[in-house]
């Protein structure tokens, strides 16, 4: 086994923890620990809310989850030898959850506190507890679904450099400052009742690693979230990046300060929920390397991975298609954000008609490893996107023909609610 090189503590508050978290971005947060290159480790995660959810029946943690001080990650790790310029290489060897800590969860998001990508559809706070049986899971919250978990880690990233992190900055708040009058897939008239484009730094429950106490208040006003993926990978929060996968992240400063967390068991294309995984505190075990002024040799300013072999081999999918037409009636021009709304709000419907909820519907494309594509994007006005849902993921039959046929009605029982 590979020498753990970052403990987490699933029963201890944040501010006792092994080893310190970070939540930002910023270049100069001190390494937890250095790597060599060639060298396995392995590193432990908490869950990305930071033991915030628990193994119960109702979704009040959910519903009153502190949202400011996620994600909680681990390192960041310092790779000898990387400088700016250079391409980091990752390994994934294997990852799992903690044997005494074999569950995860998915949530939906209140509006109000978070949304999520259909929140005008799902405004109210729900919960699955996921049992995580060896590669296999199912839920006492979702009944007759079972599958196996494609497991990989939400977040993978290296830090940006003062540069970078000034450019990532300037460009949001312009995002920002754009306010209601963008392109959205609801209702014109409650446009203006919607998130911001992006968030800005937050300084609010700020955790930047080992960084020292009085050097925090300064770096927090400029510290990224680690809500989106940006050039240092980060929150990409792909499926198929997992056991045996290998990705290449450019370095922007020395040592590459490489930091990782928000591990899934399993996940849908697109992760819709917002907390849309199934999400598990655990270990992950890693190879790194290093090709010296790898940007320039390989031309690319993002992130590149090869995929392993471990992920769930389906091969009966129902497929539903959305275009760019919102539910209102109106087109847009190839906005492929709204047709993957409108393919996935006709698969929660269909899946209504087996007995599941359209909350339970909505946390199965999220968990299930459903396979979502751009079909196709060149022809004007609408682009085509697909989302495929695997039938082999029921112990019930979700084919067309079968509910042509009288279909397959029952309880399936609910997701857990607020109390």
């Amino acid at each position: 086994m590979p020498e753990t090189i970052f403990e987490v503590d699933t029963d201890a508050p944040i501010d006792e923890q092994p080893d310190p978290i970070v939540n930002r971005w910023h270049p100069d947060v001190p390494p937890a620990a250095s790597i060599e290159p060639g060298e396995k480790v392995r590193i432990e995660c908490l869950d990305w809310t930071g033991n915030q959810v628990v193994n119960d029946d109702t979704a009040n943690d959910i519903r009153d989850m502190r949202l400011d001080p996620n994600h909680h990650l681990s390192g960041p790790f310092e790779v000898k030898g990387a400088e700016p310029g250079d391409i980091l290489v990752v390994d994934i060897l294997d990852l799992g959850p903690f044997p005494d800590h074999e569950w995860g969860f998915t949530g939906i998001f209140e509006q109000e506190n978070g949304g999520g990508f259909l929140t005008d559809h799902f405004p109210d706070a729900a919960k699955a507890i996921w049992d995580l049986d060896g590669v296999m899971t199912h839920s006492r919250h979702v009944e007759d679904v079972r599958f196996p978990g494609c497991a990989h880690p939400g977040i993978m990233g290296t830090a940006p450099s003062h540069e970078l992190l000034e450019e990532w900055n300037r460009r949001e708040q312009e995002l920002i400052d754009q306010g209601p009058d963008r392109e959205t897939a609801v209702n014109h008239e409650t446009r203006k009742e919607q998130p911001p484009l992006a968030l800005p730094p937050e300084p609010n429950e700020v955790l930047l690693g080992g960084m020292d106490e009085e050097d925090v208040p300064e770096a927090a006003e400029k510290a990224a979230r680690t809500i989106p993926p940006r050039e240092n990978a980060g929150n990409c929060d792909i499926k198929n990046l997992g056991r045996g996968s290998r990705v290449y992240i450019p370095v922007f400063v020395e040592g590459a300060n490489f930091i990782t967390g928000d591990l899934h068991f399993s996940q849908g294309d697109g992760e819709i929920t917002f907390c849309g995984a199934i999400e598990m505190a655990g270990w992950i075990d890693l190879r790194v390397d290093l090709i010296k002024n790898g940007v320039a040799k390989f031309g690319t300013d993002y992130a590149m991975f090869k995929p392993g072999y471990q992920d769930p081999d389906f091969s009966n999918y129902v497929v539903f298609e959305g275009y760019s037409v919102d539910e209102d009636g109106t087109q847009h021009y190839k906005n492929a954000n709204i047709g993957m709304r409108r393919a996935c709000l006709d698969a929660i419907d269909y899946l209504t008609n087996f007995g599941y909820t359209a909350e339970q519907a909505y946390i199965i494309l999220s968990t299930a490893p459903v396979e979502s594509r751009i079909a196709g994007i060149v022809d004007l006005p609408n682009t085509c996107v697909t989302v495929s849902v695997p039938n082999e993921v029921f112990d019930i039959d979700i084919d067309p023909d079968t509910l042509s046929n009288g279909g397959v009605g029952g309880d399936r029982g609910s997701a857990a609610k607020p109390t």
